[in-house]
């Protein structure tokens, strides 16, 4: 039986989309894509796992609009391998995200037992940047989110940057997707207990804050501008 046109539906991919969950075309059409996508939103806010977008998931796609982030389109390959796991929370998808925390043979553990976002980092590096070197403090201890000062090389705000700043009790490392007039927008894990993606104020970093790999082409420095009206994020414990 062939699928029918919906504005509704249409209206539901663009949002799914903007969320980071793709649904395939923006066709207006309920294919698998777009059934798979509303699957993972709901798991993502732990809706019950089905394709059905009632009164209150319509109400979460909706609510606050996210960075929108380009997550088939990544400019850099360990972006890529981040944005693929957009939405795992640590939590409700523990064996899920503790599977691919470890495959690349390396891993902190339970990551809703302990802090992840250096072993989210780490994993996105070594799967896609495999001839990346570790070395001094980082290669003994990668989960210390400001050993990550000692990555590759310096480089100014760039996408796909690795970015480490200080917060209460520790630090936070993630990657650089964006900017706004005061803000950084962060893909990185264990930020709101799951991968996505934050806007962090700028007056938080420092010129050591940006790292760049010694085994990937350095990219011109610039960051897109993007927007959100969430709240800055001021603690990414």
């Amino acid at each position: 039986m062939p699928l029918k046109y919906s504005e509704r539906t249409r209206d539901i991919q663009i949002a799914l989309k903007k969320r980071g969950f793709d649904p395939g075309p923006i066709d207006g059409l309920k294919g698998s894509r777009t059934s798979a996508a509303i699957i993972a939103f709901k798991r993502s806010i732990g809706f019950r796992a089905r394709d059905y977008v009632g009164p209150l998931t319509w109400a979460a796609l909706h609510r606050r609009e996210p960075p929108e982030t380009p997550v088939t389109t990544a400019p850099v390959p360990w972006l890529a391998e981040g944005y693929k796991r957009m939405g795992l929370h640590e939590g409700r998808d523990n064996g899920i995200l503790r599977r691919w925390l470890a495959s690349d043979g390396h891993a902190l553990g339970d990551p809703s037992r302990f802090p992840w976002c250096g072993d989210f980092v780490e994993t996105c590096i070594r799967l896609a940047l495999p001839q990346e070197r570790f070395t001094g403090d980082l290669a003994r201890n990668p989960y210390w989110a400001l050993n990550w000062r000692e990555f590759g090389q310096p480089c100014k705000p760039t996408v796909g940057a690795v970015i480490s700043i200080t917060r209460n009790g520790g630090g936070h490392v993630a990657f650089a997707v964006g900017e706004d007039a005061r803000r950084i927008y962060c893909l990185g894990g264990n930020q709101q207990n799951r991968v996505c993606v934050v806007p962090i104020d700028k007056n938080r970093f420092v010129p050591a804050s940006w790292r760049w790999p010694l085994s990937y082409p350095l990219a011109a420095p610039g960051l897109p501008a993007m927007t959100s009206a969430e709240a800055s994020s001021i603690n990414e414990a």
